[in-house]
């Protein structure tokens, strides 16, 4: 009988997983743009309606707990995370990330706003505008969340876009443009927000031309999830956030005050 021999396998760094929703087109190539040799990226999706109403993103909770317990249960994920900015600030982190530790009580459950909110601290942005495809419901209640956190929402503009499979045939010169159309001298970073749209094809052009940091959903997310799997890697073209290492304490109390 052969003796089989087996090592770490390719994902022998860290394992993260993502729950995506059904009607995202650009999660999944966008999560694995930011994958570094070594570390694996398991995907489920979240069935959801099209329709990105607060209503509809409040259903997410329901099939949370079973979509992270497929999420490779016998390889165990170091991280899961919830990948939907608005999804996160309607049902909450807290309730979100105890629905997951319910499905994958092996893994470190996270949100993707969880994620922004990190990175934004460990920027040191304190005053941020945000530019969102979303309804002005749901920017409403994401400008609250974001100054429950401490931040300075100096604006907060949505292209009132209700259709979730339109969000991702946005094109990036005009997330671009929009971007840097909301922008201010006296805002110390962008968010732009939802991780349904393309920013990240534009992300690094938005900072060089804004001369600030700029922060997208799914940037802000992946920088997260790899930090809490401890990976440090810099990724280039990608913004300066992800030349920086995981949060410190001094970074954490940035948007506290």
């Amino acid at each position: 009988m052969r003796k089989v021999q087996y090592d770490e396998g390719t994902h022998w760094r860290a394992k993260l997983g993502f729950i995506i929703l059904s009607t995202d087109l650009v999660g999944e190539e966008n999560i694995f743009r930011l994958v570094p040799e070594g570390v694996g990226a398991s995907i489920t999706r979240l069935r959801t309606e099209n329709d990105c109403t607060v209503a509809n993103l409040a259903l997410h909770i329901d099939g949370m707990a079973e979509a992270a317990s497929i999420l490779q249960p016998e390889a165990h994920p170091d991280v899961v995370c919830y990948v939907c900015t608005s999804g996160s600030i309607v049902n909450g982190e807290d309730r979100v990330m105890a629905e997951i530790k319910r499905g994958a009580p092996w893994a470190q459950p996270t949100t993707l706003v969880s994620g922004v909110v990190n990175a934004l601290r460990r920027l040191e942005a304190r005053r941020i505008v945000v530019a969102t495809p979303y309804l002005d419901e749901v920017n409403t209640m994401e400008a609250v969340f974001l100054r429950q956190k401490g931040f300075e929402v100096l604006d907060i503009q949505g292209l009132n876009i209700e259709d979730g499979e339109a969000m991702g045939r946005i094109s990036p010169s005009y997330i671009r443009d929009f971007a840097l159309s909301i922008d201010r001298d006296d805002a110390d970073a962008i968010f732009v927000s939802c991780g349904g749209i393309r920013t990240l094809d534009v992300l690094q052009e938005i900072e060089d031309a804004a001369q600030k940091p700029v922060v997208c959903s799914t940037q802000g997310m992946m920088w997260d999830c790899l930090r809490r799997a401890g990976i440090t890697d810099a990724i280039d073209g990608y913004g300066r956030l992800f030349q920086l290492d995981w949060i410190d304490e001094s970074a954490a109390n940035i948007a506290q005050g």
